[in-house]
């Protein structure tokens, strides 16, 4: 089940794009925003990460760290975000650790097939570490600026 508004974020360990474990509660005490998307270099997901690279100055002004998972390898990440020029932070979570604990390791369906995936998700982490607000079934245009509205009201 997705995480919803209240709940406390899990103290999950992602690595970063050179591979260095990192946990999400180093950014205790300042509000957060995580996004979850399916894989890297694919359109939805390069338009999702491009679009808060775009407003990155406007979250940095907001004070609002900007986190993308996805199960990807840590140097897909880093080429991917070479590739674009994103200044997001990137986090594998090959184990799929942090997709259970948040929820997004969901049953998708595409074609009549069923399989097993990331379900495009955001979520505003206040300073407290309490889930403020969930996008689930993210469509990617426009997203960005409205949880940049959200994080701003925090």
């Amino acid at each position: 089940m997705m995480l919803e508004v209240g709940d406390a974020i899990p103290a999950v360990t992602l690595k970063d794009m050179e591979g260095v474990d990192f946990a999400l509660d180093h950014y205790s005490g300042k509000p957060l925003v995580v996004y979850f998307y399916p894989k890297a270099d694919t359109p939805g997901c390069t338009n999702e990460a491009k679009d808060f690279t775009a407003m990155a100055d406007e979250y940095a002004a907001a004070g609002v760290p900007v986190i993308g998972i996805s199960k990807d390898k840590p140097a897909k990440l880093k080429t991917f975000s070479e590739k674009y020029g994103l200044s997001v932070i990137l986090a594998s979570d090959e184990p799929g650790d942090a997709c259970a604990a948040f929820g997004t390791w969901v049953e998708k369906s595409m074609y009549g097939r069923t399989y097993m995936g990331i379900e495009r998700a955001t979520f505003l982490v206040g300073a407290d570490g309490t889930v403020q607000r969930v996008w689930p079934k993210v469509k990617v245009k426009g997203h960005a600026a409205e949880v940049l509205e959200a994080a701003r009201a925090l």
